[in-house]
């Protein structure tokens, strides 16, 4: 029987082998059955309580991972075998490498508004730009902390001062988050724009050689070692927006001294 015969019973029934343990629920059984009751089958829930029950379970069906779902008799397989078999990409497939800077972008936009509207610090838009540009250094830098060790070893790659003074890279994500939450607080610009200033300078000069002169093709650490982000535009416009910020920082600090 073929899957589109399978899909068109008009009273659809999966069976459904999952592990459901003392001390573990398999996430992907769950899944599975959230998915196929949604889809509108009638799931029998087999649970497999036990490790000696489910490595039988393995044996007698000759699959080495659960759960396992079975419709009309046809094994369709486990989590991904069932979003494929409702013609879904299977999950945690990137459908686009910016997706991850896209996110922190968007939460440091919203919080810069929210921030901005219950604290009302001068023009509302101006305010929305400088906390959101602080709060995304912050984002970044908690991105670049998650794993230190990928960070470097991603971000030693291209940047110019790290690679002739390999400490800069360790230090990096926390200059960038000291400079981010004084901005943020609208404290100590004179410590806050000078880091901005410099790590923002560094950054866009080495993304510019790597990309636009040595024409390399590498991933950006803006978002952590693990980044699938291409290194290039995004990545130029990070520090910019830093260098920006810095300049903008001490030019508004010394005409409020002035006044």
């Amino acid at each position: 029987m073929t899957d589109e015969q399978i899909k068109s019973d008009t009273k659809p029934v999966a069976v459904l082998y999952r592990m459901v343990m003392e001390k573990h629920i398999c996430p992907y059984g769950l899944k599975s059955k959230y998915l196929l009751e949604h889809k509108g089958y009638e799931v029998e829930d087999h649970h497999l309580t036990t490790r000696e029950e489910t490595d039988a379970f393995k044996e007698k069906y000759g699959v080495e991972t659960t759960p396992q779902t079975f419709i009309r008799e046809k094994r369709i397989g486990g989590y991904d075998g069932v979003r494929a078999f409702f013609d879904k990409k299977k999950e945690g497939e990137k459908e686009s490498a910016y997706r991850p800077i896209i996110v922190i972008f968007l939460m440091a936009f919203l919080m810069s508004v929210g921030v901005s509207w219950a604290l009302p610090n001068g023009p509302f838009v101006i305010s929305v730009v400088e906390k959101f540009i602080a709060i995304a250094m912050c984002l970044l830098a908690v991105q670049k902390l998650r794993d230190l060790t990928s960070f470097t070893n991603q971000f030693l790659g291209y940047d110019l001062l790290a690679q002739r003074y390999v400490p800069y890279a360790y230090v990096y994500p926390f200059a960038e988050a000291l400079a981010g939450i004084l901005m943020l607080a609208g404290v100590l610009v004179w410590v806050s724009a000078p880091i901005a200033f410099f790590i923002g300078t560094v950054g866009a000069i080495s993304v510019y050689k790597a990309v636009y002169i040595d024409k390399r093709e590498l991933k950006c650490a803006c978002v952590g070692g693990d980044s699938e982000v291409p290194l290039g535009f995004v990545s130029l416009t990070e520090n910019v927006l830093m260098v920006a910020m810095a300049i903008w920082m001490v030019g508004k600090t010394a005409v409020l001294a002035i006044l």
